[in-house]
């Protein structure tokens, strides 16, 4: 599976609104955080790609100190027309990163789908906590879906296995809730674990294509980079299954996106 796609700011934001319900979702849920030092709360965007939900961040708590993390420079480009005072962004790659200080809250947006074992960076990222602090994440959990089982059943056809059977997000991209809710609690914290499944209502021509072109489509992309005449060709075969699973209707087209919520407390 290709962790690290290039990505398109414009394209990704073309779904901004849908996209950043579940982190407004996740955050409602994210406790008060520990005493305030003089200097305000330390908090860390993990995955923030281009700022928009980081600024949210620092809306809710204008005393606190937070910086977004991202391994991709077309999304780090974007995200620094965000950044001010007390915002910033810089480079990480959270296969590898681990906090070099300690923060009172580390969240994650939909990102760690694409850190393979991450289930391995959890003990160092609780580590980095201070007592009392929270970390709290959310991962799409619809490998299941056809806007993914339909992309790889396509990138698994004789015409395709060899370029793209390798890149695509395979089911073990996210765990069940149960791992993670045991996982987390045996690092000794205190933890929520949910699912909820979004009925986007998407509007325009072929919406859920435009919208998967942001995220999932990426490393496929990639992979054809080079020969834009077979990408034109995969685009086109996946366009077409798309429009069967997912039919438009006279108020627009409905795509189910479940996600997968944990909110982690680690003992005061």
């Amino acid at each position: 599976m290709t962790t690290n796609p290039s990505w398109d700011p414009a394209q990704y934001l073309r779904h901004a609104g849908h996209r950043a319900r579940p982190f407004a979702d996740l955050l409602a849920r994210v406790p008060d955080l520990p005493a305030e030092p003089p200097a305000g709360p330390r908090i860390a965007d993990l995955g923030c790609g281009p700022g928009n939900v980081t600024t949210v961040l620092a809306d809710r708590w204008p005393t606190a100190r937070v910086t977004g993390y991202d391994n991709s420079p077309q999304m780090l480009a974007d995200a620094q027309a965000h950044a001010g005072p007390r915002l910033d962004f810089a480079h990480a790659d959270l296969a590898t990163w681990t906090p070099a200080e300690t923060y009172d809250l580390l969240v994650s947006n939909a990102a760690l789908h694409w850190v393979p074992g991450h289930l391995d960076a959890f003990p160092a990222w609780i580590d980095g906590l201070a007592p009392g602090g929270t970390f709290a994440f959310q991962v799409p959990h619809n490998i299941d879906a056809p806007l993914h089982a339909l992309m790889r059943e396509l990138g698994n056809t004789p015409r395709w296995k060899a370029r793209l059977g390798h890149v695509l997000r395979h089911e073990d991209s996210v765990h069940a809730p149960g791992v993670y809710l045991d996982r987390l609690a045996r690092l000794g914290c205190a933890t929520d674990v949910w699912t909820t499944t979004y009925h986007h209502v998407l509007q325009g021509a072929d919406p859920v294509l435009d919208w998967v072109k942001g995220t999932g489509l990426r490393p496929a992309l990639d992979a054809l980079a080079d020969d834009p005449e077979a990408r034109d060709a995969f685009v086109t075969e996946y366009r077409d299954l798309l429009r069967e699973a997912y039919p438009s209707h006279d108020y627009g087209t409905v795509l189910p996106f479940r996600r997968l919520f944990a909110v982690a407390t680690k003992a005061a």
